[in-house]
């Protein structure tokens, strides 16, 4: 593995935050392309938080120093595509400075506040194909040249027993952390993951034909909870596919489709998923009933709950997080398997759809329900963590971005973002976090990289989603570090 030189430290400033927390921004820079630095740089962004406490005695400077010292835990966010919240808004920054870390949130590249991916800035690439080469360089493999050469930077003056920092990875963090553990393991103290065991030896067919099967169970769940949506769904595809070009034009410039409506199944995965999309669907059905029309308010909810304009890069390079070495591409991988599904019909309308038994409606939903009735078997099913084509028509600043997305779509020469070998060799303790109805990331494929990384220690439940870190933080963070802290007969 080629050595990495530490990020250039551009400028940084403190802050106070209330609740004790002294804040520093980082602005650093790294070369856009480790093996050619002569085509320029880009500029990372990353906030550093640490508790900020008076002393009854002044320290001296140097004390001052050794204290600002303390060793990093560093949260990878999830996505890819999205920057960190603000450390006093993130569910992990009280437990981690109570623990005695300082905690890093850098902003992956072309996220947040780190050369942001943006339509204009993508055109300013160039061509098509040299945008997609540019966006080829946004993914999880220079995400961890990035952190490795950010943690050079910030740790040069530390004590030797200090350089190490440890990682906390949520969902895609996850899998940007396998990556670490893959190409700089002597950098990393300790890693701890929530639903982010990634399938890396795992196509993107094979990913979404198993991560499809939970996506059925949770709308069987849906439309158990909520069997008057049957209905109410039916009735906005009828009106959106009545209307000309069969779509309704949103507020900021993208279009509502029936694709992009069912899109909203994306949230299915998370703690209280199914009641935010019902709120959804019962705004808009009630939109039809009292106007016979969407309002203004109505479609700018459905706008906003999906942000692929603002976070391109989850559209652009989703399916590529699975292309885990050469010869792997992805060609649309997610609608080819579900154009195939009874369920996903809206997907190819033009086409006849098969649907493979093991798909069909009528398999117990994880909740010991068991065979579903007709009608939500026959029930327009919303799909989960996929995109699709057709997202690049609806979205505006995704339709700028669509010759380079079918570009990478084609692609097959990736780096490998995994090594198998040095997992097997692994010498860094990794705490996880598996959920057995993950929607996102499938449980037998994460069992089975759990299985490959050695030492690699999990807690497995069916009584949390994906979003459990959020949602149910003092449960599953407690359950991590007790595995770091606890002993086994």
């Amino acid at each position: 593995m080629a050595a990495i030189k530490p990020a250039r430290l551009i400028s940084q400033r403190a802050h106070l935050i209330p609740g004790q927390l002294h804040v520093t921004e980082h602005f650093f820079e790294v070369p856009k392309n480790y093996f050619r630095p002569e085509l320029g740089s880009l500029k990372l962004f990353g906030r550093s938080v640490r508790k900020h406490e008076k002393p009854i005695v002044p320290l001296s400077r140097a004390e001052q120093e050794m204290a600002s010292r303390i060793p990093y835990m560093v949260y990878l966010e999830g996505g890819p595509g999205y920057g960190n919240r603000e450390p006093q808004e993130s569910p992990i920054t009280g437990h981690m400075l109570n623990r005695g870390y300082q905690v890093l949130f850098l902003d992956y590249r072309g996220t947040g506040l780190s050369t942001p991916l943006n339509a204009r800035h993508l055109r300013e690439q160039g061509t098509p194909q040299e945008q997609a080469e540019y966006l080829k360089l946004l993914r999880a493999d220079n995400n961890v040249r990035d952190l490795e050469a950010v943690r050079l930077c910030l740790t040069a003056e530390f004590p030797e027993e200090r350089k190490k920092w440890s990682l906390f990875g949520q969902s895609f963090g996850g899998f940007v952390a396998l990556s670490y553990l893959s190409k700089y393991p002597k950098g990393l103290r300790e890693v701890f993951m929530t639903g982010g065991l990634a399938p890396i030896k795992s196509t993107p067919e094979e990913v979404y034909r198993a991560t499809y099967k939970k996506v059925i169970e949770r709308n069987q769940a849906y439309y158990k909870k909520y069997p008057e949506d049957v209905d109410s769904v039916k009735k906005i595809i009828e009106f959106i596919t009545q209307q000309e070009q069969k779509r309704i034009p949103l507020p900021a410039g993208g279009f509502l489709t029936v694709t992009r409506l069912l899109s909203l199944g994306l949230s299915f995965g998370a703690h209280g998923g199914l009641d935010a999309v019902h709120a959804i669907i019962l705004r808009l059905v009630t939109d039809l009933d009292q106007f016979g029309y969407f309002t203004r308010a109505s479609l700018a909810l459905v706008e906003d709950n999906i942000s692929f304009d603002s976070n391109p890069i989850y559209a652009i390079l989703h399916e590529p997080i699975y292309c885990f070495k050469k010869g792997v591409a992805s060609r649309w991988a997610a609608w080819r398997v579900g154009k195939e599904i009874k369920n996903f019909a809206w997907l190819a309308p033009e086409e006849k759809q098969t649907s493979p038994p093991s798909y069909s409606g009528g398999a117990d939903n994880g909740n010991g329900s068991g065979a579903e009735s007709d009608e939500v078997i026959n029930a327009p099913y919303f799909s989960g963590e996929m995109v699709f084509p057709e997202h690049f028509d609806s979205y505006p600043e995704l339709r700028e971005m669509k010759e380079a997305a079918n570009i990478l779509a084609e692609c097959d020469d990736w780096d490998e973002l995994y090594d198998e070998d040095q997992l097997r060799d692994n010498e860094v303790p990794v705490y996880a976090a598996s959920y057995i109805d993950d929607m996102y990331v499938d449980f037998d494929l994460a069992e089975e990289t759990a299985n490959l990384v050695k030492g690699c220690q999990v807690f497995e439940t069916n009584r949390m989603y994906h979003n459990a870190v959020r949602a149910r933080t003092d449960e599953v963070i407690g359950q991590l570090f007790k595995m770091r802290d606890d002993s086994i007969d």
